[in-house]
């Protein structure tokens, strides 16, 4: 057994490095880990329908308080509970619940008042919004007290937190569904359904980011409640928010649905801005001396992941250059390809990209179903332009009907994992690091996510 584990250790390119860190041994530990055994397969599962999708949330800072507005809008769902630290944000949720006639449950001030929330039967939904150190532990004790999970991006910190979520999942058969709600953007929804028909040929190589220039809220003491984002900048180096770019690249390429990651690389270059800004602040601020000092989280991390079936995606991570905000979403194929940003996208099956007047004849063509269907509507609702609120009534839509989600926890564990993962490579001069398996094999038979709207489509919205 021990020279079967030198010799994984070998392969993933972790001998002869010391091992100095609890994280890095926690790392070792989750790749070497390959006794996992599924105990039920939740990719595909459908869960017993519900007539009504009742819903508690924690935490209503600037997401939260906005994805309670958004379901409060929707048919077959009843807000329960609210909970968050701030008894003032609970009220002003509680207000705007109200007016649709409900009276939900209040949480506020005590630091495990969300495990009350979970602990009650009327809830069939717990939706997490909240610091991301706080997602796992809640989605887990969630789960484990017989609740569906929507948990923010990303759903863990660690490897060991992303097989905590999927060994949970399996044994209770509930869902964990990650909010990535880029998955519903309109030109990511297209993308998706044109390599479905065939329009890129084979898709060979994708590239993601979440680029966006957030120094000024990042050092705000209000933006982020107690400066946890911050926090996270001046503790961690990697890509620590991979989620927007990759989700909609690894539907595309069934990942997790027909093909896997196998490794990856991950690069970062220097601090140049956020060291001399926290020093700066602290001279006038008593508040930032806590952060002088720190080993801030490079500016800009490439990081480039290879799949078993020899595919590649390059994921960037910049939250303080002055740039403008771009996901990149390119998708390159045999036959042809997409670029999003800069905006707008272009679209091409050779040297130049088609003209308008092709594209919009494209555009018509294939159009996904669940934009005519619910398309218009999620634009006059608003949210990142409407995909949030596709997002939110796919996901109640799925769950009145007793259908599967569009991601699962695979999906929430895989997606979120390349943080740390990045980190080990970064932390290790760039070194290769594999990929855990969190479908235990499974991904060679699961099936590609259902995009054609055949089965649901029922759920109704309140304007």
């Amino acid at each position: 057994m021990e020279s079967k584990r030198r010799e994984f250790l070998k392969q993933a390119g972790l001998m002869g490095m010391a091992l100095s860190t609890p994280s890095e041994l926690q790392l070792t530990k989750a790749l070497t880990d390959k006794n996992h055994v599924q105990k039920f397969n939740m990719s595909g599962y459908a869960a017993p329908k519900l007539d009504v999708v009742r819903i508690g949330f924690i935490g209503l800072g600037n997401r939260g308080m906005a994805a309670v507005e958004r379901m409060n809008k929707i048919q077959g769902v009843e807000i329960k509970a609210l909970c968050d630290l701030r008894p003032e944000k609970v009220n002003e949720a509680k207000k705007m619940v109200e007016v649709s006639g409900q009276s939900p449950g209040l949480y506020d001030t005590h630091p495990d008042a969300w495990k009350k929330l979970c602990d009650r039967n009327d809830i069939d939904l717990v939706y997490i919004v909240t610091p991301w150190a706080l997602h796992t532990p809640m989605a887990v004790f969630a789960m484990n007290h017989g609740k569906h999970v929507c948990v923010e991006v990303p759903a863990a910190k660690t490897i060991e937190e992303c097989w905590q979520l999927v060994e949970t999942s399996e044994r209770t058969r509930k869902h964990c569904m990650m909010t990535e709600n880029c998955c519903y953007d309109f030109t990511e929804l297209l993308n998706l359904n044109l390599a479905r028909n065939g329009f890129f040929g084979e898709v060979t190589h994708g590239e993601g980011a979440y680029i966006h220039s957030l120094t000024e809220y990042v050092f705000s003491k209000d933006r982020f409640y107690q400066m946890w984002e911050l926090k996270e900048l001046s503790q961690r180096t990697g890509n620590l928010y991979p989620t927007h770019g990759l989700g909609p690249i690894c539907q595309i390429m069934d990942i997790n649905r027909g093909d896997q990651m196998d490794y990856l690389v991950s690069m970062s270059n220097n601090d140049f801005v956020m060291a001399d800004t926290a020093r700066e602040l602290a001279a006038k601020d008593p508040d930032f001396k806590s952060f002088v000092g720190k080993p801030y989280n490079g500016m800009m991390n490439t990081t480039t992941i290879r799949t078993k079936k020899g595919k590649t995606i390059m994921l960037q991570f910049d939250v303080i250059s002055p740039r403008p905000y771009s996901r990149i979403q390119l998708i390159s194929g045999t036959k042809g390809s997409a670029l999003k940003y800069p905006l707008p996208a272009r679209y091409s099956q050779g040297h130049e990209w088609l003209s308008d007047e092709e594209f919009k004849a494209l555009e018509e063509k294939y159009t996904p179903p669940i934009v005519k269907k619910i398309g218009e509507v999620a634009k006059q609702v608003g949210g990142h332009g409407g995909m949030d609120f596709l997002m939110d009534w796919r996901t109640i839509d799925c769950l009145r009907n007793g259908l599967p989600l569009d991601q699962d926890v695979y999906d929430a564990a895989l997606w979120s994992a390349i943080g740390p993962l990045s980190e080990w490579s970064v932390a290790h001069r760039s070194n290769s690091v594999n990929v855990p398996d969190f479908t235990a094999g499974s991904w060679k038979t699961n099936r590609p996510v259902d995009i054609s709207m055949e089965k649901g489509g029922t759920t109704q919205t309140k304007i």
